[in-house]
């Protein structure tokens, strides 16, 4: 399919479908699946990164697991909104996961994101490693709740 504005977007979720967050790092994709009314965002796991094709095919496998019927990919955009070196990235990855799938993509802005979830980490005592572990998946959950917050609030059309 391609990568789609956000009432594109919710217009093409089959029913019952859940979402697929992604969170891509350089080493790491952080994972996180929402339910299938789209309310809820719950950290999945985390994939070492290796080549694209690779990560798409352990993409597809979760993807075919879990019924998922979109993903919803992390922009790290820079603060004033402009696209660095990992926007593009992300762009790049969404662009050929969309060229190889029929499941629609929504870029989600995630400024921030691993700031907050660190800050999260650290407030709850998690030891360093244990951040390390967490990290990736929870920042893929937290991406994954602000977009599935602003779905919500998305009015069907109107018919007519």
């Amino acid at each position: 399919m391609s990568i789609l504005d956000i009432p594109t977007f919710k217009s093409t979720i089959a029913p019952n479908a859940r979402l697929l967050g992604l969170d891509l790092g350089e080493k790491t994709i952080g994972l996180a699946l929402s339910d299938t009314s789209l309310s809820v965002a719950t950290p999945m796991e985390t994939l070492k990164r290796s080549k694209f094709e690779t990560d798409a095919l352990k993409l597809d496998a979760i993807i075919f697991a879990q019924h998922v019927g979109g993903l919803v990919v992390g922009l790290p955009l820079n603060m004033d909104g402009s696209d660095g070196p990992s926007a593009q990235s992300a762009r790049a990855f969404a662009r050929n996961f969309a060229a190889r799938s029929q499941l629609p993509i929504l870029m989600w802005d995630e400024r921030l994101s691993t700031a907050a979830v660190t800050r999260t980490l650290l407030d709850a005592d998690a030891s360093r490693k244990r951040r390390a572990e967490l990290v990736d998946k929870m920042a893929a959950g937290y991406i994954l709740q602000g977009a599935l917050d602003r779905l919500r609030r998305i009015n069907p059309p109107l018919e007519g």
